[in-house]
């Protein structure tokens, strides 16, 4: 998708949008019927992935579907109040938002990691990242990008003295919650002090408004560290840090990585909420910091039969399109409980 290659925020925002509407329109000259119109809203995490089935559903159903990527917590609002047809987040519902939803259900559809990016020309090796250190430059106890405790962890690296600029999501941000999650999880500090949310109380650095604001400022502040959906990183050519494991190795976010930290899953609760961040030792190649993005549906709704469908072609069909965006196919046991959910949509 050629409209990431540009960091321009603003211009990213319109490319994309250009891109929704035109492959939704060239898909129903193709459609089977292009009568059923369906609008979201929420995670700007899925929305690479998103933007990739437009298209495809367009062609197989002939539906014309707009997605706006505005964010989590915007998305659940969105729902909530019925403004749209269905809402996407990478946070899980708590229970009063369940409540305000009245009669709403979380379905996990997607797959993914938050990649750790930075902004450091010239360094002679790939940043290692550890989570207590991730957690002291987002709480400002590191501030420049040779403090011992980064040396310490990338021996022979050309560290230089420039100022760490931490990066992270001024809206009400999934990926924030995905982000949090994980440092709350390796960081004592962290978990007392801040904790885990979709938006935190951010003791250090500067603000963008959706991944795509974050790669706007991480792509113009040198000295600059961020993080975001994967698929982010990989379509603006940033550099992406190796973080630490509980096993103690050094991991991007892979296809295999992410796939092994979802290899935790054995069982799924009744309400579908999931966390898979710094899995067990056992897990000698999972990457920590990886989320389940859940897609947020009414119970009862009169497109609930193309809701469905969609959302089953997004299960199924739609996993394959995941893998160039290192998104990658949900576990067997998450596909069985989402589409025992996915029946809970009724006219």
């Amino acid at each position: 998708m050629t409209i990431w290659r540009h960091t321009n925020r603003g211009r990213i925002l319109t490319l994309a949008l250009i891109a929704i509407v035109a492959g939704a329109l060239a898909g129903s000259a193709n459609a089977r019927s292009s009568d059923t119109r369906l609008s979201g809203a929420g995670s700007t995490f899925v929305f690479p992935l998103v933007s990739q089935w437009i298209p495809a559903l367009s062609s197989a159903y002939g539906y014309q579907i707009a997605y706006s990527p505005v964010g989590s917590g915007a998305g659940i609002a969105q729902i909530t109040a019925r403004t749209v047809d269905f809402g996407a987040s990478d946070a899980p519902l708590t229970a009063d938002q369940f409540a305000a939803c009245k009669g709403c259900v979380q379905i996990p559809w997607a797959l993914g990691a938050n990649a750790i990016m930075y902004n450091l020309p010239g360094l002679n090796k790939q940043l290692h990242m550890t989570g207590k250190v991730l957690a002291d430059i987002y709480l400002g106890k590191i501030t420049t990008w040779d403090d011992a405790a980064i040396k310490a962890i990338n021996p022979g690296a050309n560290l230089p003295s420039t100022k760490i600029t931490p990066i992270y999501r001024s809206d009400n941000s999934g990926t924030s919650y995905n982000f949090t999650d994980y440092l709350q999880n390796v960081s004592r500090d962290w978990r007392t002090k801040i904790g885990r949310g979709v938006n935190a109380n951010w003791p250090a650095g500067v603000g963008g408004k959706g991944s795509s604001g974050v790669s706007g400022v991480l792509s113009h502040t040198e000295g600059g560290i961020a993080y975001a959906d994967i698929a982010y990183a990989l379509t603006n050519h940033f550099k992406v840090a190796a973080v630490k494991n509980a096993a103690g190795n050094y991991v991007t976010p892979g296809i295999k990585q992410i796939t092994a930290a979802a290899s935790t899953v054995k069982s799924v609760p009744a309400n579908n909420e999931m966390h898979i961040v710094n899995p067990s030792a056992k897990n000698k190649d999972a990457y920590p910091i990886c989320t389940f993005v859940y897609v947020i549906l009414p119970t009862k709704s009169d497109k609930a039969p193309e809701l469905r469908k969609m959302v089953f072609w997004a299960l199924t069909k739609g996993q394959s399109f995941g893998t160039k965006l290192l998104f990658v196919p949900i576990p067997k046991v998450v596909l069985a409980a989402s589409e025992k959910t996915l029946k809970q949509i009724q006219s």
